[in-house]
């Protein structure tokens, strides 16, 4: 009984002091990252991803720096998809057999476990959430998203594993993606076969970029499929929704979409839809520069896109600024020196984030501060403080890994 007891104690200060631990946060520190800091967090979040893999293939979703905190039973697979990505992303910057085998172990779990054809709608694959694993959806369903982000996965594995998915599964994940799209170009947001099948209900933020993403992939592939056109249309449906308005969504997914497309494709592009797809990244940019904080009496906000705290706010704009200065806007353009001015503070935030001790290194916490607990849901907030999920360490090693391609390129 009392070794129990001191092992409980152990563990409280174990989380206690990896807490501490991320409260030393200097503004007057934020200047540009340090390669090696980089390099670094990249080998931590790297790590972490690697070690929370399951034999199985699924992830660890969530643990809590407090080791008595409740955590709540929850699976989705788009962030799965999404965490195969960045980790395909850290082996092509420092391969490994072991870092591999975790990536095709997660890989084939989403190929066995939620890659399934389309009831009556022959020949598509779709990424189906399913209510046992989810723990949060009443219907069996295939959303958009699930299946633009398995198609970015599965794609990005064949560059260092040739076939590990066939071409015609592939294709047909495609398929349903053209499928989804609608004759203006935006989509239907999920596939629910006991709803009748399509369904638009309710519209995601991400899930149109994501989706446009997964089939630029799938065009570098096989350039005579329709997937090109169709990420393009979507595109323009989203830059035409926004167009004139000035405060528009974050949307770091239809940034990466929209740099994609112009690193392979400018040249099949003509003027004006090169003016559309730079002006609205410009919008975006804007509206996620106006979000950042730089008050330096608040030390642990510093620097950040999130007002409360909350990193992976701050990891997803990063992924879509370094994305638009690296392929989306000239260096003339006003916007671009605007956004090379503030991504070092956001990226030197994020870094001071992480989690560097045992038994959590490599760890991205939900945020960096409390917020008042009196405040409309405060209390909750606070309780997830110190969450992590798998999407928060996968967004910052992508961020990690975009800021110092660009800003310390390989020679």
């Amino acid at each position: 009984m009392l070794l129990n007891v001191i092992s409980k104690k152990v563990k409280i200060l174990l989380g206690i002091a990896v807490v501490l631990s991320l409260t030393h946060m200097n503004p007057a520190k934020a200047a540009s990252p340090k390669l090696d800091d980089l390099n670094k967090a990249i080998e931590f979040s790297t790590a972490y991803m690697q070690k929370h893999t399951r034999n199985n293939g699924m992830f660890v979703y969530t643990i809590h720096l407090d080791p008595q905190a409740l955590i709540y039973d929850e699976y989705n697979i788009l962030r799965h998809g999404g965490s195969i990505y960045s980790m395909t992303m850290a082996y092509e910057n420092q391969p490994s057999p072991a870092l591999k085998e975790s990536i095709l172990r997660a890989a084939t779990y989403l190929k066995e476990e939620a890659l399934w054809s389309v009831p009556f709608q022959k020949p598509m694959l779709a990424v189906w959430s399913r209510p046992e694993v989810n723990k949060a959806e009443i219907e069996f369903q295939a959303k958009l998203g699930g299946t633009g982000l398995g198609l970015v996965a599965l794609l990005s594995i064949e560059k260092f594993e040739p076939g590990f998915t066939p071409l015609a599964d592939l294709q047909k994940m495609g398929q349903f993606i053209v499928f989804m799209q609608k004759r203006h170009g935006g989509f239907y947001t999920k596939y629910i076969p006991a709803e009748g099948g399509l369904w638009d209900e309710w519209e995601s933020l991400y899930y149109p970029g994501e989706a446009a993403l997964g089939l630029l992939l799938l065009h570098e592939k096989d350039p005579k499929g329709p997937w090109r056109k169709t990420a393009l249309d979507a595109l323009a449906y989203l830059a035409g929704q926004r167009k004139g308005h000035s405060d528009v969504p974050a949307d770091h997914w239809a940034l990466l979409a929209t740099a994609k497309l112009m690193r392979e494709s400018k040249s099949s592009l003509t003027p004006e839809e090169i003016e559309m797809l730079q002006h609205h990244a410009a919008q975006i940019c804007d509206t996620i520069l106006r979000s950042q904080v730089l008050d330096k009496q608040s030390p642990k906000t510093y620097g950040g896109y999130d007002i409360d705290g909350r990193t992976t706010p701050t990891a997803t704009r990063l992924e879509g600024l370094l994305a638009s200065i690296s392929d989306i806007l000239p260096s003339d353009h006003p916007m671009h020196a605007k956004v090379k001015k503030s991504v070092p503070l956001a990226t030197q935030y994020l870094l001071q984030s992480q989690v560097t001790t045992e038994p959590f290194v490599g760890a991205i916490p939900r945020a960096t501060i409390t917020v008042d607990p009196f405040r409309p849901g405060g209390h909750p907030f606070n309780l997830r403080k110190d969450e992590v999920r798998i999407d928060y360490v996968q967004h910052a090693l992508s961020a990690f890994i975009q800021y110092r391609d660009y800003y310390h390129p390989k020679k």
